[in-house]
């Protein structure tokens, strides 16, 4: 059966009757934490709520004021979800997010366009396509899209939104010989009642089961961003639709007003200008990295001349590196001292360094990352390792002295 939204995509508002209301779960996912929602699988008369279907994502709304999470397609019903119950032959008034409603045909239509004049042009065929919640892509078999190629399609994609191309539906019986006639990828194994075909007239026909605009005007204007390398030898075509090019406008001119603030000149000379920022940071990256050095080879040597100095050698530098500890390592030598060098955060994460006597070292070695939450290797009385608790250094330093000075006293 076809749904009211499939007949009026543009109706906000519906009344109907509620046929079931059953237990259920939903899981969902929100900003990366997975958790499972209990609530209600709710099948309706009729409903102006899309299920997801043919690449579009399933419409958000209200039934009763009660918020609708997830609208999907089992059969000839679409299935609610929501977390109050709803009472079976109750009336049912449904409400549809419109803006998300609007942006999604604004999407889709505007896909089954690019799609269409893509094979037209340049005989390049949609092999898929998704609607994300920023941009869309489409992906076509070819191995490459030229810029010359984009720039075309955009061109005459946008003449066609200009020119006020209506778009119509039909729906036809699964057994009309027309079937066999229009682009599809097939229909679902579950799909039952009419076929359901989007006509962009005298540009396309399409099996289709989403929600579309009714004319081509209503894209306002589509914009090709890219064309990526996808799998399979084949590419994938980044574009926005409609609200979603003024939107991206938006950002950028406000972007570019920020660079114009921050780097202090005019938008032509932003891309000079960074690139004179990177020449910079490189220079005096590697500037700070040489007085790195000497100062690793300073702090080392400054420890050797120390007629009084210890037989442990510990310390933790915030800016440090790998090559850094091992300077000193290198020039303070392990055989006679024990070193404990770390590097990063002094509270969090960071890299350490563990070296002296083979002997002591290699025992100490694993107590030593087990205290400082940390994993790395070596051998013969040297070990360097990445860690989660720097902020344990301090057991680590007792841990060291205890050790030597019970060695000390054993030699003795």
């Amino acid at each position: 059966m076809a749904f009211q939204c499939q007949k009026d995509s543009f109706m906000k508002e519906f009344v109907t009757t509620v046929i079931s209301c059953n237990t259920a779960e939903l899981k969902v996912d929100t900003n990366g934490k997975k958790k499972t929602i209990k609530g209600y699988n709710v099948i309706l008369k009729d409903t102006v709520l899309f299920p997801e279907g043919g690449g579009q994502p399933d419409d958000r709304g209200s039934i009763n004021d009660i918020p609708v999470l997830r609208v999907t397609r089992q059969g000839p019903d679409a299935i609610h979800f929501v977390e109050a119950p709803l009472e079976p032959g109750s009336e049912a008034r449904l409400m549809v997010d419109w803006e998300r409603r609007f942006d999604h045909m604004q999407q889709h239509t505007g896909q089954h366009l690019i799609t269409a004049l893509a094979d037209l042009k340049f005989g390049f065929r949609t092999t898929s396509w998704e609607l994300g919640r920023l941009r869309s892509s489409i992906e076509l078999d070819t191995p490459s899209v030229t810029t010359q190629q984009i720039e075309v399609l955009e061109k005459d994609v946008n003449e066609k939104i200009q020119d006020h191309v209506a778009v119509n539906v039909r729906l036809l019986s699964v057994d009309d010989p027309e079937v066999e006639k229009v682009r599809s990828r097939g229909l679902p194994d579950d799909h039952a009642g009419p076929v359901r075909i989007i006509d962009i007239e005298g540009i396309d026909t399409n099996m289709c089961c989403g929600t579309h605009l009714p004319n081509l005007s209503y894209l306002q204007a589509i914009k090709i961003l890219s064309a990526e390398k996808g799998k399979k030898n084949k590419t994938n075509l980044i574009f926005l639709a409609g609200n979603r090019v003024l939107k991206y406008v938006e950002r950028s001119c406000a972007l570019e007003k920020s660079l114009t603030s921050l780097l202090k000149c005019g938008p032509e000379e932003h891309v000079e200008a960074v690139d004179r920022l990177q020449k910079s940071v490189k220079l005096l990256q590697k500037g700070n990295l040489n007085l790195l050095r000497d100062l690793a080879v300073l702090v080392a040597q400054n420890f050797k001349n120390n007629p009084h100095r210890h037989k442990i050698f510990t310390l933790h530098r915030k800016d440090g590196d790998n090559e850094f500890m091992n300077i000193i390592a290198n020039e303070i030598g392990a055989e006679e001292t024990v070193i404990f060098l770390s590097v990063g955060d002094e509270k969090g994460a960071g890299m350490f360094l563990l070296a002296g006597p083979e002997e002591m070292i290699d025992r100490l070695w694993p107590r030593v990352a087990e205290i400082l939450d940390g994993k790395g290797a070596g051998k013969r009385g040297r070990y360097q390792g990445k860690a989660n608790k720097m902020s344990k250094r301090t057991e680590v330093e007792a841990l060291l002295r205890e050790q030597v000075t019970s060695s000390c006293a054993e030699e003795e």
